[in-house]
């Protein structure tokens, strides 16, 4: 995948570096949503990319954002925005745009054709196109990013203030991190999985030993959820209780970290 670092240095590659693979979206759970259940926010323009908005009742600070990533099947999957709508409801501004740009994988759908068309080079113009807005519109920093490959290159460009993902896939471990730890002053926060395809533990902990105990110090937290694989984050089966107290822990670890580093 190619992305444009404009204020990276380069590093050497080291020789043990291992890509995160994608995780088939076969592999995905498909959580059952009732057809009662509605999105809060909702769809809006910003700087010319359709995104998803949704916003705290009460009293929030408008000076942050939630920077809101979903996973291959985008915003047109109902648990996209659900799960956008309860970071407002924890009393974040949260936007999620569509930086798949209107072509979201749809389930079945041959997913090798599709990342042809979904490279970091295609995507990453929409993402930075919102960021870019959300200033515009008054935000004194675009706050903080919940998804995994884009979060981590923008902690690699210090573009956001706080970054935690779920799952992540598609990353060079354990050179990723090595770049981070060189460059970036943004703290990093990882829900992982024991059964993930793709963030396998020897990759998990290959991370730990660049980022954790005090070794990257802008902060590094990773929390790995037993019993549950990749996707956990997002979509669960309701009736299986171990899956759907994971996706709450990680939420909630989620929102432990942003307010730790916020205040």
């Amino acid at each position: 995948m190619l992305f444009s670092f404009a204020s990276i240095i380069a590093l050497p590659l080291v020789a043990v570096a291992t890509i995160v693979p994608l995780v088939e979206p076969a592999g995905h759970t498909h959580s059952f949503v009732p057809s009662t259940v509605k999105p809060k926010g909702r769809n809006m323009t910003i700087n010319g990319v359709r995104t998803y908005v949704t916003l705290p009742k009460k009293k929030y600070d408008k000076g942050t954002a939630v920077l809101f990533l979903t996973d291959v099947f985008g915003l047109p999957s109902i648990d996209s925005p659900l799960l956008a709508d309860k970071f407002a409801e924890a009393g974040f501004a949260t936007f999620a745009p569509d930086y798949l740009n209107g072509d979201a994988l749809v389930q079945g759908a041959n997913h090798s054709e599709w990342r042809v068309s979904h490279t970091e080079a295609h995507t990453t113009p929409s993402l930075l196109a919102v960021i870019n807005g959300l200033k515009k519109k008054g935000f004194k920093t675009t706050g903080y990013c919940y998804g995994g490959l884009y979060v981590t290159r923008l902690v690699q460009n210090n573009t956001i203030i706080v970054g935690s993902m779920t799952h992540p896939s598609s990353l060079s471990v354990p050179n990723d991190w090595i770049l981070a730890k060189e460059v970036s002053k943004v703290p990093v926060h990882i829900n992982s999985a024991e059964f993930d395809t793709g963030f396998r533990l020897p990759l998990a902990l290959a991370t730990d030993e660049v980022m954790g105990n005090g070794r990257y110090e802008p902060g590094y937290w990773r929390t790995q959820f037993d019993n549950v694989g990749h996707g956990f984050g997002v979509r669960v089966d309701p009736i299986n209780a171990t899956q759907v107290a994971a996706k709450q822990g990680a939420f909630d670890n989620t929102i432990q970290f942003f307010r730790e580093h916020l205040y």
